[in-house]
């Protein structure tokens, strides 16, 4: 067997996987073998009329399990009517009798390769056995096969289209899983970075300080809650819950999540001030800053903060990191400095991938490295064109 055929001989079943059974399955069962009848009565002409009427009705529950045994349903109906045909000489005339192809289409469209290739083959071979028992209108030949084509044809499109698009959604939830990913990162990576440096600090005032370790204290217990805040808005958009939905364990109305909607650049001045055993924070933003889309501004804002996170906890001998947001008519540029000792080099952690891949997603680009005046830099360009409408 050749390599593209057996590559379709192993193909596996459509995904996704079909229905067992529905409503359609039944209303087909409960219709054709009235209509089956109906047509041996008006058409008394017809040779061996009672038999061909009974096998056919016999054989339209094959049509429940089309999806989930399509070869072992063809491999009953269409060897049972060639034996009748070669049994009685003649073949069956009934129109009705026409509901056997779905079995075909069904093999076409939700089978294995295995299935898509004997499937169609034990149909064309069936018919070819029927041609042998006497002459044919070879007019009749060519619609035949031409129906069967067709059949063929569109089980492949409708199972084409539906894997086309379990791909585009396989790409959107592995797409919505990094973006999950990144903020989780930022979140936990910002927060507990902070508590860590505010817990350094009480534990090295405690002792000669307590009013400014129970400030430290307060601190911490407002980082913890903003952190909650935000894991659970991350999780509910995991559960595919929206706010105000219901708590699945319990059916009770949850509240919406403090942090709803995306950070704005605005709330950038959250991270400015002083950090005791840490550099200030001074942040500029310049231009119209809310008329940035709320995509683009998470984006910045979370960046921003990755970058304030990294120079905390890595800058060494930092006492002051500086953060820019331009906004004008060609996009948006953030610039996060410190002052740190000049280092040559930063490893390639989550931080720095996931600001790398928020600037791909919307067209632009970010940069980490050595500033020419000492300290670490962080330079972060997304261009009007990469997320205007």
């Amino acid at each position: 067997m050749t390599s593209p055929l057996r590559a379709a001989w192993d193909a596996p079943a459509a995904r996704p996987a079909p229905p067992r059974r529905v409503w359609r399955d039944w209303v087909c069962v409960a219709v054709l073998p009235p209509l089956v009848v109906l047509e041996g009565v008006l058409r008394p002409d017809l040779p061996w009329r009672l038999l061909w009427v009974a096998v056919t009705v016999a054989l339209v529950p094959t049509l429940l399990w089309r999806r989930t045994r399509p070869l072992t349903m063809i491999a009953i109906a269409f060897p049972a009517v060639t034996l009748v045909t070669l049994a009685t000489g003649r073949d069956s005339q009934l129109v009705s009798s026409a509901y056997l192809l779905v079995l075909v289409y069904a093999a076409v469209r939700w089978g294995t390769g295995r299935a898509m290739i004997a499937g169609p083959a034990i149909a064309v071979a069936a018919g070819a056995l029927s041609l042998a028992i006497g002459p044919k209108d070879w007019s009749d030949v060519l619609g035949a096969l031409v129906v069967l084509g067709a059949t063929i044809a569109i089980g492949l499109a409708f199972r084409w289209r539906a894997a086309a698009r379990a791909r585009e959604l396989d790409r959107l939830r592995f797409v919505e899983r990094e973006q999950l990913a990144r903020d989780l990162h930022d979140t936990v990576a910002h927060h507990v970075s902070a508590i860590a440096i505010q817990a350094q600090a009480g534990t090295a005032v405690a002792a000669t300080d307590p009013d400014a370790a129970a400030r430290v204290l307060r601190v911490i217990e407002a980082e913890a809650s903003r952190t909650l805040d935000e894991m659970r808005s991350i999780v509910r958009v995991l559960r595919r819950e929206g706010a105000g939905g219901a708590d699945r364990a319990t059916g009770a109305a949850e509240p919406a999540p403090a942090h709803g909607p995306g950070p704005a650049i605005g709330d950038l001045r959250r991270l400015e001030g002083a950090q005791p055993d840490g550099p200030d924070v001074d942040v500029r933003l310049a231009g119209d800053v809310d008329a940035v889309p709320p995509t683009v501004a998470a984006a910045v804002y979370r960046m921003a903060q990755e970058a304030v996170t990294n120079a905390r906890r890595h800058a060494r001998n930092a006492t002051r990191v500086d953060v820019l947001v331009q906004v004008d008519d060609a996009g948006v540029q953030l610039d996060v400095r410190d002052d740190g000792e000049p280092a040559a080099s930063a490893p390639l952690g989550y931080g720095l991938t996931g600001m790398r891949e928020r600037a791909a997603l919307l067209g632009g680009t970010c940069e980490a490295g050595p500033a020419p005046d000492g300290g670490w830099a962080v330079t972060a360009v997304l261009p009007r064109r990469g997320w205007s409408a």
